[in-house]
C-alpha cells in the first residue's frame, strides 16, 4: 500500500497505538524507496511556520530559511509528520492543497507557489487512542488520506522482533510476549494503552544487560504504564501469573 501510494503520489495516515512501529514503518519504507526522509514530531506549538519556514536574521541581514515541509516538497522527499493529531489546527489548513490533485504547497511570505514533484509523498500518524472532543482530526482531513491501520504484531512475529532488537534469546523474550498480550487484554482498568513492542524492547535490553528481571520489568512496564498503587498492584499479579 506504502508503495503504491508513493507511485501515485497519494498521501497516507497510519493508525495505531504508541511504540508499535509505525514510525520505524516509515523509515524502512523511505530507504526501500531511496527518497529522503524529514520526520516533524508534532506538538501543541508546532505552527505551520514550523512546517513552511520564516524569516530570520543572520550576519545582520533576513534570510529566508525552508522548513522541513518546504525542503520535502522542494526535493521530492517524503514528509512525514509523526502523531499529527498533537498539531495545532492551522497546520491542516496548510495540508489540504498537498493532499488534493493541486500537491501545491503556498508559501505565503515569498509568494510561491510549491508544485510536488513525482518523489514527493506525505505520511502522516497518530493514536486513535488519544483522541478526544478537543484533539481530533476532521472528516476533512482524513477524507485526503488513505489509511493503514496498525496494530500489535503476532507473539511469534513480536517475540522475533524484541529479540532481534534487544540481543536476548527468544526463551527469554516469550514470557515478556506472554505478559504483554495478558496486560493488552486487560479491560476496565485505568490504562489508556497496553504495553508497547518498544518498552519489551526496552525491558528486553535491561534483562540482557544483567538486570534481574522484576527490576527491569519495574522500571519498563510498570512504572511507564500508570501511576495508580491499584493498577500497579493488578499488573504485579499479571506479572506473577506469567513468571511465577
Amino acid at each position: 500500500m506504502f508503495e503504491a501510494a508513493h507511485a501515485k503520489g497519494l498521501p497516507l495516515l497510519l493508525k495505531g497505538p504508541t511504540g508499535c512501529g509505525k514510525t520505524r514503518f516509515v523509515e524502512h519504507m523511505a530507504a526501500r524507496l531511496g527518497r529522503p526522509l524529514y520526520t516533524v514530531a508534532c506538538h501543541d506549538d508546532l505552527s505551520a511556520s514550523d512546517l513552511i519556514g520564516r524569516y530570520l536574521l543572520r550576519g545582520g541581514a533576513t534570510e529566508w530559511v525552508d522548513g522541513p515541509l518546504t525542503r520535502a516538497v522542494r526535493e521530492g522527499a517524503i514528509c512525514y509528520l509523526d502523531e499529527v493529531i498533537e498539531a495545532r489546527k492551522d497546520v491542516t489548513v496548510v495540508l489540504h492543497p498537498l493532499t488534493d490533485n493541486r500537491r501545491t504547497l503556498m508559501i505565503d511570505r515569498t509568494g510561491e507557489e510549491l508544485v510536488a514533484p513525482p518523489g514527493f509523498m506525505l505520511v502522516a500518524s497518530y493514536n486513535p487512542g488519544y483522541q478526544n472532543i478537543l484533539k481530533r482530526l476532521k472528516p476533512s482531513t482524513r477524507q485526503r488520506f488513505l489509511s493503514i491501520t496498525f496494530g500489535f504484531p503476532d507473539p511469534a512475529t513480536e517475540t522475533a522482533v524484541v529479540a532481534r532488537e534487544s540481543g536476548l534469546d527468544d526463551a527469554r523474550v516469550a514470557p515478556l510476549v506472554r505478559l504483554a498480550g495478558h496486560i493488552r487484554a486487560l479491560s476496565g482498568m485505568d490504562l489508556e494503552e497496553g504495553v508497547s513492542t518498544r518498552l519489551l524492547i526496552y525491558a528486553a535490553s535491561l534483562i540482557a544487560g544483567g538486570m534481574p528481571i522484576e527490576r527491569a520489568l519495574q522500571a519498563a512496564v510498570l512504572e511507564p504504564l500508570t501511576d495508580e498503587p491499584d493498577v500497579v498492584q493488578a499488573l504485579r499479579d499479571v506479572i506473577a501469573s506469567v513468571y511465577g
